[in-house]
């Protein structure tokens, strides 16, 4: 079976609180967008008792035994008798982005192999094995824009894709950034002036300075080259732009597609596409 892990961007990103255990609490909005890897599986054939997995497009992924793919696989065999598998990841969501596609591509393991294996499992149960992957996992369960709270795990649907039209621009620079210090530069936390819900039925238009990811506030002194894109990304017509998840990924909107896009973001990954 082959499969296509989709990336996702953030709208909005706010952290609101801690939880005892360390935890950040935010809210956020999950749009998927067809930014896609490709994710095949077969049985093995030849007596091997355990699954390989075989990662290309991406030098920086060699295959690890903690690898998201194989940990799902490996979660799932523990609820049904799943066969052992030869798989095979082609990389084309960037790594360290903020688009999920770690999240994505364990996501959508368990999808194909309870489609493959164990049909009786439902999205529901199939997103609380999700989580025991990783915050962002459940939402590509269903893979619809939603509304996330708690740790990214409790979706509410918005019913309504509000990127739907438009031409998104997603540019990444030459740069990681790890969950772990993004969060160790938040500080204080801000009470949100407006509510996410309010916000998204707005026009992307009137998002600008309003719609904000709260990660922005440190990483962008901290690492200018995210602030230089994001006003590159407006000076050439974005009606919005913002970094997507804890970075290093930025996107912008526009209303027509971006001539020449590479030439205006050299050393970095660029892709756009009209959603």
């Amino acid at each position: 079976m082959i499969v296509f892990p989709n990336a996702k961007i953030n709208l909005g990103l706010q952290i609101v609180g801690r939880r005892s255990d360390g935890y950040h609490l935010l809210r956020t909005v999950f749009c998927p967008v067809p930014l896609y890897d490709s994710l095949e599986f077969v049985v093995r054939v030849d007596g091997g008792t355990e699954d390989s997995l075989e990662v290309r497009g991406d030098a920086s992924l060699a295959v690890e035994l903690d690898n998201l793919v194989l940990k799902a696989t490996k979660a799932l065999r523990c609820l049904r008798p799943i066969p052992y598998l030869h798989i095979y990841l082609h990389k084309a969501i960037p790594s360290g982005a903020g688009m999920g596609g770690g999240s994505a591509d364990a996501s959508f393991m368990l999808r194909g192999l309870r489609d493959e294996f164990a049909p009786d499992l439902s999205d529901e149960e199939l997103e609380t094995l999700a989580l025991s992957l990783g915050a962002d996992c459940p939402f590509f369960i269903r893979n619809t824009p939603a509304l996330g709270e708690g740790i990214g795990e409790q979706l509410q649907p918005l019913g309504f894709d509000p990127l739907a039209g438009w031409h998104l621009v997603v540019v990444k620079p030459d740069l990681h950034i790890s969950t772990r210090e993004a969060f160790a530069g938040l500080g204080e936390l801000l009470t949100p002036e407006e509510t996410l819900e309010e916000l998204i039925r707005l026009h992307p238009s009137s998002w600008r300075g309003r719609l904000v990811n709260d990660f922005e506030r440190s990483l962008y002194p901290q690492y200018p080259i995210l602030s230089n894109l994001l006003e590159r990304l407006y000076s050439l017509g974005a009606v919005y732009a913002s970094m997507t998840g804890s970075g290093a990924a930025l996107y912008g909107l526009f209303d027509r597609e971006v001539e020449g896009l590479a030439s205006h973001f050299e050393q970095c990954f660029v892709w756009q596409s009209r959603l």
